[in-house]
């Protein structure tokens, strides 16, 4: 392996060019038209435009990415994660041109790419799964009977993919048809293929996901478990490992049925095996040098009876590198990448099971483009600074001041990963490099992946997949700024272009009205010169000193960092708070909110419309979804804010939405 092509984009692109070169071999990255100038296309050692803008014409053309790997004298591929990184049709196209395949053969990613051919295969080698129809009978009217048998609830799932596409709970038999239907679409849109399963739904269990590795010697371990519990839209959002809540003997347990899956597909590199556990409590302090095998009476129950006892159950096999597969490196010291290219030059694993052991404890959240109620956003990077890289920090992603975050592709920007001694500590240490981190010009979920890491439920290691619905709301009311982060924030913005100390005295008050998040803001500034405000807030007067970066409110000092996005509106970090502004101050009233807002609805972020379930005149209850739109390969249905008649629709399937375009009336 001399040249290796990286059939991918972004900060897994990133990745695996560092380890590449560590190994001395040379890159090639490959980039769509909106990614000609992103950083994996700098770094690697060479570079081909696939053209195109959308993933179905770059990272999703076979043709273009083999003639780019003859082109540019590569003699291997490695697929990362998503795209084509579990297509068997990809992999084999890759093998019949000559080169080489990071990755699993095509036969495994065939038997265990599909959830229902992976749950047949499973069950035949007594790994535990639950309830469920799998069967190639894709009629409605099937499923309606099979989901009587099973009983509900129940998990609608896309056959083929990941990512949470796909995936919808039903709780009883009058959703289950919409649900198929809505699924259906999204598995067709994000993977070429609509096949569904459905199966029993455990509404409190957590994810428990095992990371396996094989070569084509017939050796296979396995590299211990990561708890992916937090979840939004069946996508995680926080990874760790060790799970607070897995014992010595149930990760055995675990990480045996994960190696009996992966051997029995005749599995070739890394995979991961995922699972539901349900009925665990937290088991206290995280293994310290704990060996994966344990000791010889663990080894010896059956693995039948530990599934049984503990209630775990496979979901799916992963045939891929995990967006997660840090925190396993972070506990093992082992770097994954380099594992998955020896494996692939035809080496034998580098350790065997007793050999692998586990240090301390890794914590790992994924910053996405969304804002706190789960909304995708789109926008250019306009402020990036990354937090300090010590004490077992980490930072994995593709971003820079300048970058553009489009609809094309995922919203993830990119991973924290904290490591530490204590469960504990790397809570700490995350949150704080969380706080640290400077990202403006767009909305992001920072500062709630602080919240949740210092929520404590989390906290105490008690996070069920049900985490975000049951806490969502208590971590959203903490991350209302107080007042004077605000007022901060708004002086940053005023002298945003002007140098503070330079500025003269003003004998009169300067009246301004701006707008955050619910509420409006009436002050009045009075500039004293040499950065010395006098502000006057209903029947209040502060003082405040304004320097580069910096706003002093009554003695305690703010660093704000401060970014236009443009017709008065602000993106401002005071401290570790996210705070956005618009100065209103020439505004009609109404743009502070109105009659006229309770009457419209309007796009949320960019999207693809694709499908209208609403007419003029219609009456629809509170909850009935009126739209569908697609965006960041997910679908999003908005839903009617209250009982009302429809009065007018102004948007047709198919179109492109832009954030903040009107889409339907209410009538008054």
């Amino acid at each position: 392996m001399k040249k290796l092509l990286i059939a991918n984009r972004g900060e897994i692109a990133r990745r695996i060019i560092r380890t590449a070169h560590a190994m001395g071999i040379e890159t090639v990255a490959v980039y769509s038209d909106p990614d000609a100038l992103a950083l994996h296309v700098r770094e690697a050692t060479t570079a081909f435009a696939l053209g195109g803008t959308a993933s179905a014409d770059s990272y999703l053309r076979i043709d273009r990415l083999l003639e780019a790997a003859q082109a540019t004298g590569a003699d291997a591929v490695h697929p990362g994660y998503g795209f084509l990184s579990e297509n068997a049709e990809f992999a084999q196209a890759v093998i019949n041109a000559g080169f080489i395949w990071v990755g699993p053969p095509p036969a495994a990613i065939r038997a265990l790419g599909s959830k229902s051919a992976a749950k047949a295969l499973a069950m035949a080698k007594g790994v535990p799964c639950l309830p469920g129809y799998f069967g190639e009978d894709q009629r409605e009217e099937t499923f309606i009977a099979e989901a009587q048998r099973i009983g509900y609830p129940l998990m609608v799932k896309a056959v083929a993919g990941g990512g949470g596409r796909g995936m919808r709970l039903v709780h009883e038999a009058s959703q289950l048809v919409p649900a198929l239907r809505s699924a259906r679409s999204e598995a067709l849109a994000g993977f070429a293929n609509g096949d569904l399963l459905i199966e029993r739904a455990l509404l409190r269990p957590r994810h428990v996901e095992v990371q396996v590795f094989a070569d084509a010697h017939g050796h296979c371990v396995h590299l211990g478990e990561r708890d992916c519990s937090v979840q939004r839209r069946h996508q995680k959002i926080v990874e760790e490992s060790p799970s607070p809540a897995v014992s010595p003997a149930l990760r055995e347990a675990l990480g045996r049925c994960a190696v009996r899956l992966a051997m029995a597909a005749g599995y070739v590199g890394a995979g991961t095996v995922e699972f539901l556990v349900e009925d665990v409590k937290v088991v206290g302090e995280p293994f310290d040098r704990l060996r994966v095998n344990g000791d010889a009476s663990v080894r010896a129950e059956p693995v039948e009876a530990l599934a049984h006892q503990a209630g775990f159950f496979l979901m799916e096999m992963n045939t891929r590198l995990q967006v997660e597969h840090p925190v396993t490196e972070a506990v093992t010291g082992l770097d994954l990448v380099e594992w998955q290219l020896r494996i692939a030059r035809g080496e034998p694993l580098p350790l065997t099971q007793d050999h692998i052991t586990f240090t301390g404890h890794a914590i790992e959240v994924r910053l996405c483009a969304e804002d706190e109620h789960f909304n995708p956003h789109t926008g250019r990077v306009l402020q990036f600074n990354e937090p300090p890289r010590h004490n077992g920090l980490r930072f994995d992603h593709a971003l820079e001041t300048g970058t553009d975050v489009t609809p094309h592709y995922d919203a993830m920007l990119g991973k924290l990963i904290a490591h530490a001694p204590t469960r504990t500590e790397a809570i700490d240490r995350l949150a704080h490099a969380l706080d640290q981190t400077i990202l403006l010009g767009l909305p992001t979920n920072r500062s709630f992946l602080a919240a949740c890491l210092r929520n404590p439920v989390f906290h105490a290691g008690g996070a069920l997949i049900p985490f975000l619905v049951e806490e969502g709301d208590a971590i959203r009311t903490t991350l209302q700024p107080p007042p004077h982060a605000v007022l901060a924030s708004v002086l940053a913005a005023v002298f945003h272009t002007r140098e503070p100390a330079a500025a003269l005295p003003c004998p009169f008050p300067r009246p301004m009205r701006w707008h955050h998040g619910e509420q409006v803001l009436d002050i009045a500034l009075q500039e004293q010169g040499h950065g010395h405000v006098r502000i006057t807030l209903g029947e209040r007067t502060l003082q405040a000193r304004v320097s580069p970066g910096r706003v002093t409110l009554e003695s305690v000092t703010w660093p704000v960092t401060i970014a236009a996005l443009g017709t008065g509106a602000w993106q401002a970090q005071a401290g570790a708070h996210a705070i956005t502004l618009t100065d209103i101050t020439f505004a009609p009233r109404e743009r502070a909110g109105g009659a006229s807002a309770a009457r419209e609805l309007r796009a949320p972020f960019n999207g693809k419309l694709i499908a209208v379930h609403a007419r003029p005149g219609d009456r629809v209850a509170q909850g009935d979804a009126l739209l569908v739109i697609e965006s960041m390969k997910l679908e999003h249905t908005l839903a009617a804010p209250r009982n009302v008649v429809i009065e007018s629709v102004n948007v047709a399937a198919g179109q492109q939405l832009a954030p903040g375009q009107l889409l339907v009336t209410f009538a008054a």
